[in-house]
């Protein structure tokens, strides 16, 4: 068995802990651990020395520099996307300067100008709570429109423009309350949170839709699960999925954990909480307006194959020869979402298999993004910005600087190539050839990276988070942090009954 210890871990970013009985400081040093920042940091004048204080800066703490880097980050976001704000995309503008995103055309197909409700007054395809969000938004910039209508000194831009600012601000939002709620989950490794504030990803897509909304939410889930609050856990996460659906795949990595931990009753509070704070978002809007709220769920079901997705590479190499082959205006891909969903049953399988034949119980991240990472890469729709989704996950469940860019350069890549590929080869445009190799790279750097978690779960000794700092299990653990097992599988799948030994060992 592993010698892993277990045992929780102390806040990263509150006062400062006493120092390791070797002396080592009380945080695990970057410039000392990850090879990648041991080099950059020759740029300032090489690695922190061993006899410097860590941990004791009043003012610049871990989350308030990271803080600094998302912010700077969003800025230069926002720079890339302010030539297309004004909604005047003449000669293919949101492509040649990569600044494409949703709210704009959206703006005016959903007349949220002239007042429209999203799902009162107007169909919309997402959920409620980011269908909220557009009202809020249009609420907003109406509310500056009138004024600087009224107030000389304020700039009058184009309701749109407006509209978009009041979005990429809210996202803006969103996003710090992720690098805000992922430092206290990575523990005594506070500094991993700025992979999220530097993040690639971060700076390409903050602004293209609004996924940072389900991102924050399905991220301060996290956060309060690791602080031993299942309910408020519960409730967040369900609010997440009244954004996006995906934050569901953290609630069945919990479930997978806990079943584990034999704790099934603390997660079904969980799922309580997280159905109940979902029935509350959505039963108003259901009952107000219940054809244009199912339409998000309809409009998911009748849609094809997106272009970033494996399935449209197969289609348009098999000439649509196969799976549904041609498919009518509005018809349903019922072979496509078949067989996704049975893929995606036997991810469901080949994880849980994993949790539970684990020797040492996984930690929360890591199980989150193989089965987030799993859908993407199964799903029929794999839009760029949803490797936000994976952000904060595959940071928690591996930092490590070099394997995290490599993936996010694939994804920046896919986003280059898609806007090419867009703008097409009479405007100097790519080839679909192009396109689709951009999308298959990104997909095999995904499943590398999800090779190397599932490896670090066989092999919990290769995992930075446990052997950087004694005592640790999972800093993101909550009730699962130190907990013995109680359900384990052996390698033929039989059931195990394990119980904690002496000192929190594990024991056959």
């Amino acid at each position: 068995m592993s010698t892993i210890p277990t045992g929780p871990s102390a806040p990263a970013d509150g006062p400062a802990a006493s120092p390791a009985p070797d002396g080592r400081p009380d945080r695990v040093v970057p410039s000392w651990t990850d090879p990648v920042v041991a080099q950059a940091s020759e740029a300032v004048g090489g690695p922190w020395g061993r006899h410097a204080v860590v941990g004791r800066a009043s003012f610049w703490t871990p989350l308030r520099v990271c803080l600094l880097f998302a912010s700077t980050v969003l800025a230069f976001a926002w720079l890339k996307q302010a030539p297309c704000a004004d909604g005047n995309w003449t000669g293919s503008l949101q492509y040649t300067h990569l600044c494409y995103s949703d709210p704009v055309p959206l703006f005016g197909l959903h007349r949220q100008g002239e007042g429209a409700l999203p799902y009162l007054d107007s169909r919309v395809e997402y959920p409620v709570l980011t269908g909220a969000v557009m009202a809020l938004a249009a609420l907003l910039s109406g509310w500056y429109d009138r004024l600087a209508a009224t107030v000389g000194v304020l700039p009058a831009v184009p309701p749109v423009e407006s509209y978009t600012v009041v979005t990429a601000l809210l996202m803006s939002l969103c996003a710090l309350v992720v690098v805000r709620a992922v430092l206290p989950l990575t523990g005594r490794r506070p500094w991993d949170t700025a992979m999220v504030a530097l993040s690639p990803v971060l700076l390409v897509y903050a602004f293209n839709n609004w996924d940072l909304l389900a991102v924050a939410l399905a991220t301060l889930g996290m956060w309060a699960w690791a602080r031993q609050r299942p309910v408020l856990a519960g409730a967040l996460l369900g609010l997440g999925v009244a954004a996006k659906l995906y934050p569901v795949l953290v609630l069945g990595a919990l479930f997978l954990l806990c079943l584990r931990a034999g704790l099934l009753r603390v997660w079904l509070r969980t799922a309580l909480a997280a159905a109940g704070a979902w029935l509350a978002v959505n039963l108003p809007v259901a009952l107000a307006a219940p054809e244009n709220w199912s339409w998000f769920f309809a409009f998911s079901r009748q849609r094809p194959a997106n272009p970033e997705s494996i399935w449209n590479v197969l289609l348009t190499a098999t000439d649509n020869r196969v799976l549904d082959g041609p498919l009518a205006e509005g018809q349903t891909p019922s072979v496509l979402n078949a067989v996704v969903a049975v893929l995606l049953l036997a991810l469901a399988a080949w994880v849980a298999w994993l949790v539970l034949t684990a020797p040492v119980r996984p930690r929360v991240a890591q199980v989150a993004f193989l089965l987030v990472a799993g859908f993407l890469l199964l799903n029929k729709v794999y839009s760029p910005q949803y490797a936000l989704w994976l952000l904060p996950l595959a940071v928690l469940a591996r930092p490590r600087w070099r394997s995290l860019l490599v993936w996010q350069v694939s994804e920046v890549l896919v986003w280059v190539l898609t806007m090419l590929y867009y703008l097409g080869t009479e405007n100097r445009g790519v080839e679909v050839e192009w396109f689709f190799t951009a999308v298959l790279v990104r997909d095999a750097v995904l499943v590398a990276l999800m090779v190397l978690v599932a490896r670090e779960v066989r092999r919990p000794d290769d995992d930075v988070v446990r052997t950087s700092w004694p005592g640790v299990d999972d800093p993101a653990g909550g009730v699962l942090s130190g907990a013995p097992d109680v359900v384990t599988l052996d390698s033929r799948g039989r059931v195990l009954s394990r119980r904690a030994g002496p000192g929190g060992s594990r024991e056959e």
